[in-house]
């Protein structure tokens, strides 16, 4: 099994370029760490290459690298890394299926990001849509937050939403957008099979552009004092709400 020790190595220095989102997509690969983000990773065919600081038994047709602690912790974005890092393949971003999704309009914080594709998952979301501004979801943050969910979710990258949300309307799929204006509450939405929820930035919520194609939009009933919800919990709700 090949040991690396030195922080100078030429294959440690390719694999902190990957830290970076340009190099990630010209590599077509990024990092990730943790021993369930692994799992996952290795449940869904995404696994190329581990470096760890101790052989790992459960992943022995995966090619191994023995690492110092000190190489763990130049790649590593956390605190206390926990000893291993791994490089995945990227996914394919393709696939614009099913009768549940969710748009996501101009997603800025990685923790939302990674929140929104967790509860996607949860709430049986088929297809995550996010727009070309959105933060990278190869960002560390965004693949630590969704805890692994990111791998079994089908997420299609559109550089145009207008040309995406005419093209759902086509299918007869209901847009839910979401604004404090001319829209309606939640819970007095009912029976909807086919639906895709529009989320927006967390500054200036869904553009007004988007806004205009919606079917309907809709407000959280809350207390009075509260102005808004963060973008991902707002999300999980009308998720919640809408899958049952």
């Amino acid at each position: 099994m090949k040991e690396i020790t030195s922080l100078n190595n030429e294959y440690i220095k390719y694999l902190y370029k990957l830290k970076d989102k340009k190099n990630r997509y010209k590599e077509n690969k990024f990092i990730i760490e943790g021993f369930h983000l692994v799992e996952e990773a290795y449940k869904s065919n995404s696994l190329l290459e581990i470096l760890t600081i101790n052989e790992l038994s459960n992943y022995n047709d995966v090619n191994q690298i023995i690492v110092s602690e000190t190489i763990i912790e130049k790649l590593s974005t956390t605190k206390n890394p926990q000893g291993v890092i791994c490089i995945c393949e990227m996914k394919k971003h393709n696939q614009l299926l099913g009768e549940k999704l969710l748009i996501l309009d101009n997603i800025n914080d990685p923790g939302n990001m990674g929140t929104l594709i967790r509860s996607s998952l949860g709430f049986d979301i088929d297809t995550i849509i996010i727009s070309e501004d959105c933060v990278d979801i190869y960002n560390e943050k965004t693949i630590r937050a969704t805890q692994g969910s990111f791998f079994n979710s089908n997420i299609y990258v559109s550089d145009d939403l207008e040309a995406t949300i005419n093209e759902l309307k086509q299918r007869n799929i209901k847009i839910i957008g979401t604004s404090l204006q001319s829209s309606i509450n939640l819970k007095d939405i009912k029976n909807i099979d086919n639906y895709a929820i529009l989320l927006g930035n967390e500054a200036n919520g869904v553009k007004e552009k988007l806004l205009n194609l919606t079917d309907i939009n809709v407000k959280i009933e809350m207390n009075k004092k509260l102005e808004s919800l963060n973008v991902a919990v707002a999300g999980s709700i009308i998720m919640y709400y809408l899958n049952n």
